[in-house]
């Protein structure tokens, strides 16, 4: 069986979940199928872990279009090379134009992967301005015309049903997104904590991750005022989405910072094992989402032996178990897409409290880590998550060959 899987992040250029789920799935699919990767960006070695692996630049005469345009000129060039697989797989909207056409072209099943979805992120419109109409376009006539489309949690299925009432629920399959626990480990070496400015000695709360509307740090930000003076607020921070959006979070960080000590922005991608010390050093990691399909920087927390104070929001409840494993904060939403709190205050209040009780409790901190390593290992493993992927591909397959017959 020839697979191609189309995607907009691919080694070395991640910057998102989408991008994590997309290389670790390829490394172990590529064991059991002849797995053609096709990505966006500049190129890269020809194989990897057994994939053959195709880079796509932006067409040099759309160099100044809108960033929406530029994607479908990409896509647009991945459609020929598509020519003699048996089924395309894409994942975000950014490649599922590819996976439509190259679907309708070539007479195979396009399965695509739901990482997030663009009704969730009407803030977008700030970033793409007309462009945003035209990813809500693209990723609802995909999921629409998609042989299967697989959900990483059961709350992104009822998302996607919700968003997509045209869509059959029948062909929206949920398979979790997963971690590699032999390369996510507990690493209680202090050499890069302490370069990074971090005691080790001090508890801390952690977060990673970029700097959108979805990720919910101004919530944060706002919660972290009332920690106890001794903890360290670690904020690994993206670029944010828009000059707004980094206005208000440098404002909070800069009030933070005149009330406390310990509050460190590291704004760069940290290399994964400076990360992984600093989650397994982490008293606490934080995820204040208001929009989280599963969160798969919670499973890497989790695997570095970190407690996890999380918003019950989306795919996170299957993954951080209340009481057990970390903290969840119940979060009530306004029904636009936003994903806004109906009551912030509130939200900002008790998300505190939680990071408070886990904090003011080191040990059962760690009992609550230990426990999320244990959970991280027995559910999340890519070895299961590549079988399920794997009984899609062959059930929409086999539904494609009776069609034909």
């Amino acid at each position: 069986m020839r697979v191609d899987i189309v995607t907009k992040e691919f080694p070395p250029e991640i910057y998102g979940g989408a991008g994590v789920h997309v290389a670790e799935l390829s490394r172990v699919l590529a064991k059991h199928v002849d797995l053609q990767v096709r990505a966006f960006g500049a190129p890269r070695e020809a194989g990897y872990h057994g994939a053959t692996v195709t880079s796509y630049s932006t067409p040099e005469d759309l160099g100044s279009a809108n960033a929406a345009v530029q994607t479908l000129g990409v896509d647009l060039r991945i459609v020929p090379d598509v020519a003699g697989a048996d089924l395309v797989h894409s994942h975000t909207w950014y490649a599922n134009m590819a996976g439509h056409l190259a679907s309708l072209l070539h007479g195979i099943p396009h399965v695509l992967s739901a990482h997030s979805l663009e009704p969730l992120r009407p803030w977008k419109a700030e970033q793409l301005g007309g462009g945003y109409a035209l990813s809500s376009w693209v990723e609802k006539t995909a999921y629409e015309a998609a042989a299967a489309i697989i959900a990483v949690s059961d709350g992104m299925r009822q998302d996607i049903l919700r968003s997509y009432p045209n869509v059959d629920p029948a062909k929206v399959r949920v398979v979790h997104n997963g971690i590699d626990v032999d390369m996510w480990q507990r690493d209680e070496g202090e050499d890069a904590v302490r370069a990074l400015g971090i005691d080790p000695a001090k508890p801390s709360v952690v977060f990673v991750g970029r700097n959108t509307r979805q990720k919910g740090v101004p919530y944060l930000l706002r919660a972290a005022a009332s920690l106890p003076a001794d903890v360290q607020l670690v904020l690994c921070l993206g670029a944010a989405d828009t000059p707004e959006l980094a206005a208000e979070t440098a404002r909070l960080i800069e009030d933070l910072q005149d009330k406390r000590e310990g509050v460190l922005l590291i704004e760069r991608m940290l290399p994964r094992h400076e990360l992984i010390q600093v989650l397994s050093h982490a008293t606490a990691f934080a995820c204040p989402s208001i929009y989280e399909p599963l969160g798969i920087v919670n499973l890497e927390a989790m695997a570095c032996g970190a407690a996890v104070v999380a918003s019950a929001t989306g795919g996170i409840p299957e993954v951080v178990q209340h009481g057990e494993t970390g903290l969840l904060v119940e979060l009530e939403q306004v029904t636009d897409g936003t994903g806004t709190p109906l009551n912030p205050e509130k939200f900002v209040a008790d998300f505190a409290a939680a990071l408070n009780e886990v904090v003011s409790d080191p040990e059962r901190a760690k009992a609550m880590g230990a426990a999320g390593r244990i959970r991280a290992e027995q559910h999340f493993s890519w070895e299961s998550i590549t079988e399920t992927t794997l009984e899609v591909y062959r059930s929409v397959l086999g539904a494609s060959s009776a069609q034909a017959g």
